[in-house]
């Protein structure tokens, strides 16, 4: 697999990442631990250097799969953590935001240890934390970079003015946010600002959560735990609405002999050389056919029929709950 380079500090990952958080959080039964192991080390021998993790995944059990699992090879990888919760490390309750200067250091610390590594190569503030300066929390970052526990500084869902205001304090290599052929507000809300700035940008979800895989319908039916349930985006009646976009993959999956997850992670590979998605999997044969995508080729015509066709269609509902919402950094 090829190389690209996240922002003003050449970071060099491969042209796709794997998100680890599905093996451990957030899509209903978690995977089994030597599972997990297995899919992950696969992904490197698939080619895959950039692996995406936090430690609210789990709470904390996704890190500590990710860091066992890369272990074998972990100077050739580069292992993207987040902060900014409040966790409780007894309970692994969660209560909120928190990205106090002392709370950063000390979920840094924990995450080294989860990830059996001496530094993190990238570390996220996971969602901005209205209630802490941005200023203080790149500070608290600098500070971790200069005592070489990290390498880089990164942002998530951030809004342009925030992310401005922490790279004057410390160089921002990367910021992560949804991003795909169902959600394309990144395009004028940061990227003018990413690409002013030499910023990479890590979208997550470029698969829509799944749904543009073709593989949901209406009719599918939800883990219970799975936290799709809860997204207004989801809901059985914006689903069957929504297909009209998966549709379109499917026609051109014929045309241009590849699945239509292949080309929605394509198209985002053709939108700028600073981006670099972070599709997960829990499954061995999606993962191969998500690092296909890198052998995809548009063309100038494919990505016209492809933006010609989706102008027409009006994506329905929210892609967060009222909760998560509310986390986001907005103008």
């Amino acid at each position: 697999m090829k190389k690209r380079k996240l922002g003003n500090n050449n970071l060099e990952v491969s042209t796709l990442g794997l998100g680890c958080m599905g093996l451990s959080f957030g899509y209903g039964k978690v995977t089994e631990k030597e599972s997990a192991i297995q899919l992950i080390r696969h992904a490197y021998e698939r080619g895959v250097t950039f692996f995406d993790t936090a430690e609210i995944y789990g709470p904390f059990i996704n890190e500590e799969v990710v860091g066992e699992a890369l272990a074998p090879f972990r100077q050739e990888v580069v292992i993207a953590t987040k902060f900014g919760f409040d966790i409780d490390f007894k309970t692994r309750e969660v209560h909120g935001l928190n990205s106090r200067p002392e709370h950063i250091r000390k979920a840094v610390e924990a995450s080294l240890i989860r990830l059996n590594t001496d530094v993190i190569d990238l570390l996220y503030q996971h969602r901005v934390d209205p209630e802490v300066p941005i200023e203080e929390v790149a500070g608290t970052v600098k500070e971790l970079i200069a005592e070489g526990k990290v390498k880089n500084f990164g942002l998530s869902e951030a809004r342009a003015s925030t992310i401005r205001k922490a790279h004057a304090v410390q160089p921002v290599t990367a910021v992560q946010s949804e991003y795909s052929l169902w959600w394309r507000e990144p395009e004028t809300k940061i990227f003018p600002t990413l690409q002013e700035l030499d910023i990479g940008f890590v979208p997550f979800s470029p698969l829509g959560k799944g749904f543009l895989t073709g593989k949901i319908s209406a009719d599918t039916a939800f883990d219970k735990a799975d936290f799709r349930n809860t997204v207004p985006r989801f809901s059985a009646e914006n689903r069957k609405a929504n297909q009209a976009l998966v549709n379109v993959l499917q026609e051109l999956s014929v045309q241009l002999g590849a699945t239509p997850a292949q080309i929605a992670l394509a198209w985002i590979l053709e939108q700028k050389d600073w981006i670099v998605p972070i599709p997960g999997t829990t499954k061995p044969h999606r993962l191969e056919e998500n690092t296909g995508a890198s052998e995809v080729k548009l063309t100038a015509d494919d990505l016209q029929k492809i933006e010609e066709a989706v102008s027409k269609i009006q994506i329905q509902g929210r892609r967060y709950g009222e909760g998560s919402e509310k986390m986001v950094d907005k103008d």
